[in-house]
């Protein structure tokens, strides 16, 4: 048995879980609605305020998707009742972070600022302190989405190991090499 896929979901409270037709999972909580189809082999049974995932069989396939389906499940719960958040750190001389709407626009030392239209299921905000490197922070409820928003964002500048210049998670931690020794 898995050891992920086995083990139940509890609702929080204001969440509610709903399977539909053609096993598509609908997940309705305080910050928005989230669908998902789930393979159909796979069963997802809501019962009082738990929700457990089973497979029909012993296949490798079956047990595949049976850990994956209950990770994805229990992530979309958590997106609906608290959301998840992403903070990038621009380290660099001259690099900068500023909202417009729904466009992110990044100064990282390249000749011309870059625009990244961020998709309506993001919110970021830009925080620039003086003396301290600017932060983007992102939001949204679905882990997937925001997760592949800021790895675009980290690939626009990815953080080079001798001067750890570039845009990297706040709190992640850079290896660095050594540069050249001077000759003698």
């Amino acid at each position: 048995m898995s050891r992920i896929g086995k083990l139940p979901i509890s609702l929080p409270a204001g969440v509610q879980v709903s399977v539909g037709a053609d096993n598509e999972v609908t997940v309705k909580g305080p910050k928005g609605t989230l669908t998902m189809p789930v393979d159909r082999d796979i069963a997802v049974d809501t019962a009082d305020s738990t929700i457990t995932v089973t497979r029909p069989t012993e296949q490798k396939r079956h047990k595949a998707m049976h850990g994956l389906y209950r990770s994805l499940i229990n992530n979309m719960i958590t997106g609906v009742s608290t959301g998840f958040e992403h903070k990038l750190e621009l380290v660099g001389v001259g690099y900068k972070a500023a909202m417009a709407g729904t466009t992110l626009e990044l100064s990282l030392g390249y000749s011309h600022n870059v625009f990244l239209a961020l998709p309506k299921e993001v919110t970021a905000t830009a925080v620039t302190e003086k003396g301290k490197n600017p932060i983007v922070t992102l939001n949204s409820i679905d882990k997937q989405l925001i997760g592949q928003v800021a790895a675009k964002i980290r690939s626009l500048r990815k953080v080079e190991p001798y001067k750890g210049k570039g845009v990297r998670f706040v709190g992640e931690q850079v290896r660095r090499k050594a540069g050249k020794t001077a000759s003698k």
